[in-house]
């Protein structure tokens, strides 16, 4: 009896474990490579180098970068040593070597490639992003043209391109919704990164009346300190480089658009696809910067316009389209 009651447990507990639900395999973690074309500190590439940390801090993702890849043959020359590692996601700078980086993403099609460009995504591995900032770039434009004192308010930025004539033509929109006495002066430097250049901008636009400038570009922020005028930053935060001087400014997040092709890669889908609506207000792509006191110094009833445009944006009440053609300014 002994016997046959061990025989019957071992039955039983076969029995049960045959009929157990199977455990679910292990998600995977994403092996990111990230190919930045200019200094790291640059502020459009800090955003994403940021999002990309905080993902692999939080045990999504392995990630590794390169920067200054400042040529056609830099950016080529880095994605392919990173590709002998065989990444699952690489994320580009498009800004040079587009041509390259859509050659070695057809070249690897079962690597996903997310570049930042205004051209189209290739299927079925190539998709786009970039970081549009109109919404908030327009909610900055009001608050320069109620702030203003000399009816003058300037933009130092950087290369001719769609998405930054469009951020600017959307604060030029703001700036003459708000005062439509308002003159804009648009500054290009022609460079990405190039902080004395812009600083320059900056003084000999606060030297041409403007008293506040929005520092598209890292430096021109340093040029309207020295000139006394006031200034929003872009990108990030950028309080703490001038306390005085800094109101806001239009703030980009990666995060929404990172855990996008991080949950993509990780149930392993590859994709072409624009994820340019990333950068959008209602997706919490775009925000401004906090006011850090001052809202409390705005005249009365701006930060009420500023919040009730906000609220429309997030809604989808309220959509800024502004034209893609180069802004002029005044």
């Amino acid at each position: 009896m002994r016997t046959l009651s061990v025989a019957l447990s071992i039955l039983c507990l076969g029995l049960a474990a045959s009929h157990a639900p199977a455990q679910a395999p292990a998600a995977k973690i994403p092996a990111v490579f990230a190919a930045y074309a200019t200094p790291l500190e640059e502020p459009w590439n800090m955003v994403i180098h940021d999002a990309l940390l905080a993902a692999q801090r939080g045990g999504r993702i392995t990630y590794s970068w390169q920067d200054k890849l400042s040529t056609d043959a830099a950016m080529a020359d880095g994605i392919r040593g990173a590709l002998t590692k065989r990444p699952d996601v690489v994320l580009a700078d498009g800004i040079v070597g587009d041509a390259g980086i859509r050659a070695a993403a057809a070249a690897n099609p079962t690597t996903a490639f997310v570049v930042g460009s205004t051209n189209s995504p290739v299927p079925p591995n190539l998709s786009v992003f970039d970081s549009n900032l109109s919404e908030p770039a327009y909610l900055c434009g009001i608050v320069a043209g109620k702030l203003t004192k000399s009816n003058v308010v300037g933009v130092v930025a950087g290369k001719s391109d769609v998405q930054v004539h469009r951020a600017i033509n959307a604060y030029i929109q703001g700036a003459r919704e708000a005062n439509p006495a308002v003159k804009v002066k648009v500054t290009f430097i022609d460079s990405w990164y190039d902080p004395p250049k812009a600083r320059q901008a900056a003084i000999d636009q606060a030297a041409a009346g403007a008293d506040l400038i929005w520092a598209e570009r890292e430096g021109a922020i340093a040029g309207a300190r020295e000139k006394g005028v006031l200034a929003f930053g872009n990108l990030v935060d950028q309080h703490a480089e001038a306390p005085e001087t800094v109101i806001s400014g239009p703030v980009w997040s990666m995060t929404p658009l990172v855990d996008h092709v991080v949950k993509q890669s990780a149930a392993g889908m590859v994709r072409g696809e624009s994820l340019l609506d990333f950068s959008a207000v209602s997706r919490g792509g775009t925000s401004l910067a906090p006011w850090h006191g001052w809202d409390e110094k705005l005249p009365p009833g701006v930060l009420d316009l500023v919040r009730e445009k906000q609220v429309a944006m997030k809604s989808g009440t309220l959509r800024i389209d502004p034209g893609a053609d180069k802004p002029v300014g005044d």
